[in-house]
């Protein structure tokens, strides 16, 4: 095969060249675009390629007529429009495909070019992970390659030599790009796009199904990173605050929000009773306005182009859906206390349940009240009751406890007695409910991880939890955790439920399990580094970069001089260097080289193996004693070129004298 490319013709070689490029380009689109259009595309380019292989006629403009039309209307009917992100990279995938059909000149080439850089750049719309940046420097070298091999137009080049050619040319331009990014303003950070819509993303939901977060289980991609400052909390501690869930229709919990007319809604009464911890967190797009803090942050997060604020319930929100990775600090007191002290209007919403659901719920929640125990028992010892029988009843913490019913608060209790943290809290939360105890449901995240490599701490789309928290007298609503009741490990020393592995990875696991941690450590540190230092470099980092550089308060201004500066120096080094380059050149052969260029003027041509002396011969056939001034001057030229070095620059230098005097044969 190798051989039968090699004799194809220099058009037939390139073209496949390029279709292969554009398809390395259009690969990581495939998940992003409609099933049509990129069947379409590799269709489109298969047919090219097997044009240009078999050297047979690319089709009529007919053709191409007929395929954009349908190319447009697909994209009007599946987007149901032809502007915005979407519908703009599907067009712009097709037009693409569709042009290399008509690939027959040097322009169509360059049209291709270019339009093949721009679809590499509508890749970042989607991700601008670092896998994904990778996998587009490899695209534009090749195109770079595929562009430097065009303009060689004789014989045929290798790949290799013009790779080669376009590489230097990438590492000469990185420099100029590396200065642009650190210096050239922003108003957000790099590659902030907007989302056309809030696509889906793997995370918590706004409601809460029983089974669903054991659903993310499965998930072990980064939710956020967190650098504390001095000491990192306890393990057990690690409760980030998300959607709190207080309205339930026996199926689904929903945020008050959706459930609560207004005027229920309690103030958030937070009162901190310890120092802060501090931390800064590193937050992955999640297409929802929340902020994921530490139970509980008093403070705004402090968050660039954000709007904050915080709800009843404690949960911090920002004024519009994250689709970008943000980074934020914040400031959270382990010790508080929040909600009403004592009974107030509204208090009773966190009571309701639905009609017509888990009666032996209800029933044993009877029993509890009716037990001598507990007929003067106040709320905390109604908990721990009902924790002690989480601990003593046979009750199992597994990732596949199976489908629940309607009554899932029965089954749990009485029939499966198994389940994830949702289950678990669920089914507390309305037994809870049953006793007359307000209470309701927080999700978030629950534990984490140390990254041995770069030390932050990191939590995964798996450490998503669900927990309770119950309304007391004189304390106010109070965090309880049913699922450390049933699974300690969970909570404490950090026993996970393990995903299920592919093969390569269950492979690397048994074969070193240490080197498989260790290589997934690596990994997601250079990950957190690109995340920190290309994506996350906003105008706060730029402010702060002139400020280390002696700017006592840098602004916008600061930074276009910087900038500006740096463009003239640049500019004065390359026109420096390009002097002496000059300087440096031969001036013997530029001296030659401009007598040349006096006697082509007059008529008489000369090739660049022509001598001095050669040139003097003719000089002298042709205008006799009229030349002989000329003659001799070339002479001396010549002579020259042989002297001694002490010699050289004296007679050079009055060669140049004389050569602007002599008086030229017309």
């Amino acid at each position: 095969m190798p051989t039968r490319l090699n004799a194809l013709p220099r058009d037939s070689r390139d073209t496949l060249f390029l279709l292969a490029v554009i398809a390395w380009v259009l690969l990581p689109q495939a998940a992003n675009l409609p099933l049509w259009c990129s069947a379409m595309a590799v269709a489109t380019l298969l047919w090219r390629g097997w044009l240009a292989f078999s050297a047979r006629a690319l089709p009529s403009k007919w053709w191409l007529l007929g395929l954009s039309a349908l190319a447009v209307g697909a994209t009007l009917l599946t987007h149901r429009t032809l502007l915005g992100r979407d519908a703009g990279v599907t067009l712009i995938v097709i037009l693409l495909a569709l042009k290399t059909l008509e690939l027959r000149a040097k322009r169509d080439a360059f049209v291709i070019f270019f339009l093949g850089f721009f679809t590499m750049l509508t890749n970042f719309f989607y991700s601008q992970s670092l896998l994904t940046a990778i996998s587009m420097l490899l695209g534009l070298l090749g195109l770079l390659t595929a562009l430097v091999n065009a303009h060689m137009p004789v014989g045929k080049p290798s790949l290799r030599q013009a790779a080669k050619t376009a590489g230097w040319m990438a590492l000469l331009g990185a420099p100029v790009m590396v200065v642009l990014f650190l210096l050239f303003p922003r108003l957000a950070p790099l590659w902030g796009v907007p989302s056309d819509a809030m696509t889906g993303r793997s995370g918590l939901s706004a409601t809460m199904q029983v089974g669903n977060i054991a659903s993310l289980a499965l998930d072990s991609s980064v939710a956020m990173r967190i650098r504390f400052e001095g000491q990192r909390p306890p393990q057990r501690d690690l409760y980030f605050r998300g959607p709190v869930l207080s309205s339930f229709d026996g199926r689904e919990w929903r945020p008050s929000e959706a459930g609560f007319p207004s005027r229920y809604k309690l103030p958030a009464n937070l009162s901190v009773l310890d120092a802060p911890i501090r931390y800064e967190v590193t937050l992955e797009p999640t297409s929802r306005p929340w902020l994921f803090v530490l139970d509980a942050a008093a403070d705004s997060p402090v968050l660039p182009t954000y709007r904050t604020r915080m709800s009843a319930d404690l949960q911090w929100l920002t004024d519009r859906p994250i689709t970008d990775l943000v980074r934020y600090k914040a400031q959270s007191h382990p010790v508080f206390r929040h909600g009403p002290l004592q009974q107030a209007v509204g208090l009773q919403e966190f009571v309701e349940l639905p009609p017509g659901f888990n009666p032996r719920t209800l029933a044993l929640a009877a029993d509890i009240r009716r037990d001598p125990r507990h007929a003067q028992a106040d709320t905390g010892a109604l908990v721990q009751a009902v924790l002690d029988r989480l601990r003593s009843g046979g009750y199992v913490y597994t990732l596949e406890p199976g489908v629940y019913g309607p009554n899932t608060a029965d089954e749990f209790w009485f029939d499966r007695k198994q389940g994830f943290c949702e289950h678990i809290a669920s089914s507390f939360v309305v037994l809870m409910r049953a006793m007359d105890i307000p209470a309701r449901i927080v999700t978030g995240y629950q534990g984490g991880e140390v990254n041995s490599v770069d030390g932050f701490w990191v939590l995964r789309q798996s450490d998503a939890h669900a927990w309770a928290e119950v309304w007391q007298a004189g304390q106010g609503w109070l965090r309880v955790d049913p699922t450390a009741a049933v699974a300690p490990r969970r909570i404490g020393a950090f026993q996970r439920l393990a995903a299920p592995q592919g093969l390569v990875g269950q492979a690397l696991g048994n074969f070193s399990p240490t080197l498989a941690a260790q290589l997934r450590a690596t990994w997601e540190a250079v990950n957190n580094r690109w995340n920190q230092w290309v994506l996350n470099y906003t105008q706060s980092k730029q402010l702060n970069l002139l400020r280390n550089i002696g700017f006592e308060s840098p602004s916008w201004e600061d930074l276009g001089y910087v900038l500006l500066g740096i463009i003239v120096l640049v500019s004065l080094a390359g026109a420096s260097w390009a002097w002496w380059e000059r300087v440096q050149h031969d001036p013997w052969l530029r001296l030659l080289g401009r007598a040349r260029a006096r006697l082509r003027k007059n008529g008489r041509d000369s090739s660049a193996a022509t001598s001095p002396r050669q040139l003097a011969l003719q000089v002298l056939r042709q205008h006799g004693s009229q030349g002989q001034a000329l003659h001799d001057w070339l002479m001396r030229l010549e002579a020259q070129r042989y002297a001694g070095p002490d010699a050289a620059g004296t007679r050079l230098a009055r060669l140049k004298k004389q050569y602007r005097r002599l008086n030229w044969p017309g």
